[in-house]
């Protein structure tokens, strides 16, 4: 758990500022349609200014900035344009105050540029919370506390954009896929004709593991559904392509097939197809048709109630210890079995889940068990929030076992794991229950194939690092092939899981030879793994994640398509959704 003190004083304020380049780039997009009212909202030191001052624009009337640190406001109005007829101010206040409070959220900019602050909610003072909050209740939004800083930031500038009005922004590139950035995909869509997310295969914001993607969005001049394309960009943003032609002749893909995440825009238009066709074939479903998913044990405070053997013997708590997993070291392959709990143990690991029960007293511990908990105290343990609201702090809820578990968090692709032992699972791990009959070892076999890999890509979300992690709403919706399997190619499985020679796509074709080979065709095959490595590539920044045919350049999208200056929708016979851009391809 991340705690305030913790953190930098940089990443508190959201404060990494932006590339040149990139603010070129940006304000060059903006500013190329007409615009004479533009808005910079989070404006640091002033990187887009100067970028906004190169630019040559005979019809601009007003540059208005707002930036929330005193000094840095300071710093950007040293670099506000000079221009005749043109008014420049920088407002030292918080935006979403200023947005609210100041002109209202109505239309009255036509371009905006920016690189919003990314802070976690929780971070925020309590105002700036209450005015986040109450940006998402202006436009009917459903709001989350797991919401960032950049979301109703995003969201507030939307509201200030003029129909045809063009926004150009710095984001996480978590706006693709996390649950609290729905509410500005769904804005988006709802309010522009036109959405390009640009996706750097690199990390463009150096001492940080965020990555970030640049969107460019262009306001509607009616209500419609946008249309959504997402480009993968190689190389540094001093090579990005021209923005105007991307921009006008990227393929799309329709914004009503993108209800949820835009993950699915990583697809090209057969692979898409195909998961469409899959997910509604007969005897395919969506995992929450099967199993249930559910939380592990939350115990608020894992270190003290995950020990191993030799804090059992020193305190005496054998009636209390249980076994249990929660870690991917723990399980090699896909079976907890004695086998595996025993080597657990003789290494050292934490395999035992004290379990007190609420009917344990301290009058009736015995004298070792009253001993561990008291020290448990000590480090004040039972003033934290999960243990204070229980009585007694150390009596967990909520505790029993199912047949299978699944860790939250997995590098290459999830795993389903066989419980043979009955042992328990804390919240690092998910507690599946298979449905109607379902084997339980079936299920874990079928689990491990390509399609199922791809669907966790798309449902999924990560953060810096890479690591893919689910929750129960997003693992209920994987699709899943026909389950089948017997006892044999379970263990077959296990085994080549737990060698850890073998790569993950070697893994997971001999999963696809195991549950797929007899239901689908050798090329549905490849297009589905073909996906798959490409967005786990993607997701753990792999160099290379691109063979020279799938590359489109930017001089083949004009001459398909035609001139950046003719704004007409793309043929659909390349509506491909997902444009690699090389370095060596783009610049002007």
């Amino acid at each position: 758990m991340n705690f305030i003190a913790n953190e930098t004083p940089e990443k508190l304020r959201g404060g990494y500022y932006t590339d040149p380049a990139i603010a070129s780039y940006l304000a060059r997009w903006a500013l190329a349609k007409p615009a004479a009212h533009v808005l910079e909202p989070s404006c640091g030191d002033g990187a887009f200014l100067t970028a906004l001052g190169s630019l040559r624009s005979d019809r601009l009337k007003s540059l208005t900035a707002c930036e929330l640190v005193p000094a840095e406001a300071a710093k950007a109005r040293e670099r506000l344009p000079k221009r005749r007829g043109c008014s420049t101010e920088v407002i030292c206040d918080d935006f979403l105050r200023w947005a609210q409070d100041g002109p209202g959220m109505v239309p009255r900019f036509d371009a905006i540029v920016g690189n919003p602050p990314f802070i976690r909610y929780q971070y925020l003072t309590p105002e700036s919370q209450h005015r986040a909050a109450a940006i998402f209740a202006t436009l009917d939004l459903p709001f989350t506390k797991h919401t960032n800083a950049w979301v109703p930031f995003v969201l507030a500038s939307l509201s200030l954009l003029r129909p045809g009005g063009r926004l150009a922004m710095v984001v996480p590139s978590e706006l693709l896929h996390v649950l609290h950035a729905q509410a500005v995909r769904t804005h988006l869509l709802r309010t522009c004709s036109r959405v390009v997310v640009l996706d750097p295969e690199d990390i463009w914001f150096r001492g940080t593991l965020q990555g970030v993607v640049l969107l460019l969005a262009e306001r509607a001049l009616t209500p419609s559904s946008a249309d959504v394309a997402v480009v993968r960009i190689q190389g540094s943003p001093s090579n990005l392509p021209e923005p105007e032609a991307l921009f006008a002749n990227t393929p799309v893909v329709p914004g009503k097939t993108l209800e949820r995440k835009w993950t699915l825009a990583l697809l090209d238009d057969h692979e898409r197809t195909l998961l469409d066709d899959l997910s509604n074939r007969r005897g395919f479903s969506r995992f929450g048709q099967v199993a249930n998913a559910s939380v592990g044990i939350v115990t608020g405070a894992n270190q003290f109630f995950l020990v191993p053997d030799a804090t059992v013997e020193e305190f005496g708590l054998e009636q209390f210890a249980h076994a249990m997993f929660g870690r991917s070291d723990h399980v090699d392959g896909v079976i907890y079995d004695t086998a595996q709990h025993e080597r657990n143990r003789r290494s050292g690991r934490p395999t035992n889940f004290l379990w007190f029960s609420d009917e344990d007293t301290k009058k009736t511990l015995p004298s070792g068990a009253l001993r561990y908990i008291e020290r448990g105290e000590v480090d004040q343990l039972h003033t934290r929030f999960k243990c204070r609201i229980r009585s007694p702090w150390y009596a967990v809820p909520s505790v029993f076992t199912a047949p299978v578990g699944m860790l939250k968090r997995s590098h290459d692709f999830p795993r389903l794991v066989l419980n043979k032992v009955g042992a328990f699972t804390t919240d690092t791990a998910y507690r599946v229950t298979p449905k109607n009959g379902i084997s339980a070892g079936a299920l874990v076999h079928t689990f491990v194939n390509s399609l199922t890999a791809l669907s966790a890509e798309l449902e999924g979300r990560h953060y810096g690092g890479g690591v893919l992690e689910l929750v129960p709403s997003e693992i209920a919706r994987l699709v899943l092939p026909p389950v089948a399997g017997n006892g044999r190619e379970l263990k077959a499985l296990n085994s080549e899981m737990s060698e850890r020679t073998l790569s993950a796509e070697a893994l997971l074709a001999r999963g696809d030879a195991r549950v797929l080979a007899e239901i689908l065709r050798p090329s549905e095959r490849e297009a589905l793994a073909g996906a798959w490595t490409r967005l786990r590539r993607r997701r753990q920044r792999v160099a290379g994640q691109h063979e020279p045919d799938e590359t489109v350049r930017s001089h083949d999208l004009e001459r398909k398509v035609g001139p950046s200056t003719r704004r007409k929708r793309v043929q659909p016979q390349l509506s491909l959704g997902y444009v690699d851009l090389g370095a060596e391809h783009g610049g002007e």
